[in-house]
C-alpha cells in the first residue's frame, strides 16, 4: 500500500509539471519571419543541444490547472531588452504564487532578438496580440472567464504588455486565420519596471536623461485607447529605465479615470519589486474574488496598551505665540512613550481637517500612534491652531506651531534618551501639506526666535505624507479642478525644495478628489533633485481611504508600509 501510494504521489507530481506549449502562429503564417530570431526562454536556449530552427515561432506554456481556481488567468511575460526572454526564475516564482491564489498561469514566450528594420518591439507585439487571442479562445476548456484575463511582466516584457494593454485596438499584423476575429485586449496588468516608455530611451536604450526634460515625453507607440485596462505599476527609484515612464502610464489613466496603481521604491535599481502590492490590488480590483467586509480602523486599534507614559506641554510659551488670532484654537504636543523602547528614533504625527480643524485622537492619528508604539517607538503627537488664520496663507500659523514642535522635540530627546536627530513628522490631508513644508522648506524661518529653543535647527530625517491636499495649483484652496493631470498644475511656490528636503512616503487613494497626482508629483521632483522617496497610490480609493478597508487590500495594511519606511530610515 505504501508503495502504491509513492507512486501515486508520483505520478501526481509528474502530471503537474507536464507542462503544454502551444504554437501562437500555424505553419508559413507567422507574420514578419527573420531568420534570426528564436522563441526560448534562456534556460532552454544556452543548452548545448539547443535546435534555433525548431524554436522559430512564438509559443505559450500552459502550466498546471489551479487547486483552487478562481476562474481568472494570467500571462506572464519575461524580460530580456527584446533581446532574449531571461527571467526564468521570475516565471518560476510567478507562476508558483499566482497558481496557489487559484489563477491560470501560462507563460508567453515571444520571439527575440530585436527584429531587424522595424521597431524593437513590432515582433514580440505580433505574437502578444495573438497570444492573448488563443488564451482567450481557451478560457471555457480551461476553466477560466474569457473577461478575466492578466498579465505580469518585467522590463521590455512590460513594455510590451503595456502596448497589449493600452494598444489592442490598434492591429499589430494583418489576420491569418478565424481566430483573429477574437478580441486581443487584456483586463488588467501587473507592470515591472517598464523599459523604454519615455522618448530618451523608446529606441532600446537605458532613458539617457533619466525620463526628465522639456522635449521628453512618454513614447507615443502606447495608443491608450477605449479597451485600455486597470495596471499597477512597479519601478525602482534608481532604475536606468526611467520610473518616470510609470508615472507618465500613471498620470494617462488618471486622465481617463481607469483605476491604477503606482508603486515607487527608494534606491532600487531595475527589478521586480513588490509582488504582494501586486495581489493587494488584484484584491481590492474584485479579480480574487469578492472583496471581504471593510473593517473601521479604529477598531482594529482601540486602545494605548503600548504606552508606557504620557505627557502634555504646550508649544509655544505664555504671551510669545506669533501671529496669535483669537479664533484658533491652542496648540500643544503630547509624548507617547512605549512600554518597550525599542528605537531612539522619534516620529512626530498630526492629522488633517482643511486647516479648520485638527485633532490628535482622530482615525489618521490614534491608530499609527499606536502601532508605532506596538513596534517600540516614541511618538509625540500635536495640535496645531486651526481654523485657518485671518489674513494669511492658509498654513501658516501651523507651519510654525510645527517647527516649534519640531524644535521642543528636538530639544528634549536626549534626555528622554532618544536620538534628536531621528526625527519624522507625519500628517494627513491638510496635515500632508503641512508635513511638505516641514520636509521642504526647514530652512526658511516661519516665525521670529522667542528664545534658546529657536537656536535649534527645525528639519527632519524623514516624512510621511498621507494623501497631502493643496499640492498642485490646481487644488491649492480646495479638491482638484482636474486632478493634477493637466499640464498647468503645477506644484505649488511654498514648497521651497531645499537642501536639508528630506526623504517621505507617500500614500494616496487613486480617486482622492485631492488628487493622487499631489504625490506623484511630489516624489517626481524630489527625485529630480537626488531625494528618493517611496510612494503607494491604491486603486479605487477616496480621501481618507484607511477609515474603513477591506482585509489583504493595500489599505487595509497600509501602517505596515509606514513601519517598513521608517525601519528602513532609522537603520
Amino acid at each position: 500500500m505504501r508503495q502504491l501510494l509513492t507512486i501515486l504521489c508520483l505520478l501526481y507530481s509528474f502530471s503537474l509539471m507536464a507542462w503544454e506549449r502551444e504554437l501562437v502562429w500555424p505553419k508559413g503564417k507567422m507574420p514578419d519571419a527573420q531568420s534570426h530570431q528564436i522563441a526560448a526562454m534562456t534556460d532552454e536556449a544556452e543548452q548545448p543541444d539547443f535546435n534555433a530552427d525548431k524554436h522559430r515561432v512564438a509559443y505559450l506554456e500552459w502550466f498546471e490547472k489551479p487547486q483552487n481556481p478562481n476562474g481568472t488567468c494570467m500571462i506572464l511575460i519575461s524580460g530580456g531588452s527584446y533581446e532574449v526572454c531571461c527571467d526564468v526564475g521570475l516565471i518560476k516564482m510567478w507562476h508558483e504564487r499566482l497558481t496557489a491564489l487559484g489563477i491560470q498561469c501560462v507563460n508567453f514566450v515571444y520571439r527575440t532578438p530585436r527584429p531587424v528594420g522595424l521597431d524593437i518591439y513590432q515582433s514580440a507585439w505580433e505574437d502578444g496580440q495573438r497570444a492573448v487571442r488563443m488564451v482567450r479562445n481557451e478560457a471555457k476548456k480551461r476553466g477560466y472567464d474569457p473577461e478575466k484575463i492578466g498579465t505580469i511582466s518585467m522590463s521590455a516584457g512590460s513594455h510590451l504588455a503595456l502596448m497589449l494593454a493600452t494598444s489592442s485596438q490598434t492591429r499589430a499584423y494583418t489576420p491569418v486565420d478565424k481566430l483573429d476575429s477574437i478580441p486581443c485586449h487584456i483586463n488588467w496588468a501587473i507592470v515591472n519596471a517598464p523599459a523604454y516608455v519615455t522618448t530618451d530611451g523608446e529606441k532600446g536604450t537605458p532613458s539617457t536623461r533619466q525620463g526628465y526634460g522639456i522635449d521628453v515625453e512618454m513614447s507615443k507607440c502606447f495608443r491608450f485607447d477605449e479597451k485600455t485596462c486597470p495596471m499597477c505599476l512597479h519601478h525602482g527609484g534608481a532604475d536606468i529605465w526611467s520610473p518616470i515612464g510609470s508615472t507618465e502610464v500613471f498620470r494617462q489613466l488618471r486622465k481617463m479615470k481607469i483605476p491604477a496603481e503606482l508603486h515607487l521604491y527608494p534606491n532600487q535599481g531595475h527589478g521586480a519589486l513588490g509582488f504582494d502590492r501586486g495581489v493587494e490590488f488584484m484584491r481590492q480590483m474584485g479579480i480574487l474574488g469578492d472583496l471581504e467586509p471593510e473593517v473601521e480602523l479604529m477598531s482594529r486599534y482601540p486602545n494605548d496598551d503600548a504606552r508606557a507614559e504620557y505627557i502634555k506641554e504646550n508649544i509655544w510659551p505664555e504671551g510669545k505665540m506669533p501671529d496669535a488670532q483669537d479664533h484658533q484654537c491652542e496648540p500643544y504636543l503630547e509624548w507617547h512613550m512605549p512600554k518597550t523602547l525599542k528605537t531612539k528614533a522619534i516620529q512626530i504625527i498630526y492629522s488633517g481637517g482643511s486647516y479648520e480643524g485638527n485633532g490628535p485622537e482622530s482615525f489618521e492619528v490614534a491608530p499609527a500612534r499606536r502601532y508605532l508604539n506596538e513596534q517600540g517607538m516614541t511618538v509625540v503627537t500635536m495640535k496645531y491652531r486651526t481654523p485657518r488664520p485671518k489674513g494669511l496663507a492658509k498654513h501658516t500659523t501651523a507651519w510654525q506651531d510645527l517647527q516649534r514642535c519640531i524644535r521642543i522635540v528636538r530639544s528634549e530627546a536626549e534626555s528622554r534618551g532618544l536620538d534628536p536627530n531621528k526625527i519624522g513628522i507625519m500628517g494627513s490631508s491638510a496635515g500632508g501639506h503641512l508635513t511638505l513644508m516641514g520636509v521642504t522648506s526647514s530652512m526658511h524661518q516661519s516665525y521670529w526666535p522667542i528664545d534658546d529653543i529657536d537656536n535649534l535647527p527645525c528639519n527632519v530625517q524623514w516624512g510621511i505624507g498621507i494623501y497631502p491636499a493643496y499640492a498642485l495649483t490646481d487644488g491649492a484652496m480646495d479638491p482638484n479642478t482636474t486632478s493634477g493631470t493637466a499640464d498647468d498644475a503645477v506644484l505649488v511656490p511654498e514648497f521651497s525644495f531645499d537642501k536639508q528636503t528630506a526623504p517621505m512616503i507617500f500614500i494616496h487613494g487613486d480617486e482622492d478628489v485631492w488628487a493622487s497626482m499631489n504625490s506623484v508629483r511630489c516624489w517626481e521632483k524630489m527625485r529630480s533633485i537626488g531625494v528618493q522617496c517611496e510612494l503607494h497610490i491604491l486603486c479605487k480609493r477616496n480621501h481618507c481611504f484607511q477609515y474603513k478597508a477591506s482585509p489583504g487590500t493595500g489599505s487595509y495594511n497600509y501602517l505596515e508600509r509606514i513601519g517598513e519606511y521608517v525601519s528602513n530610515q532609522i537603520k
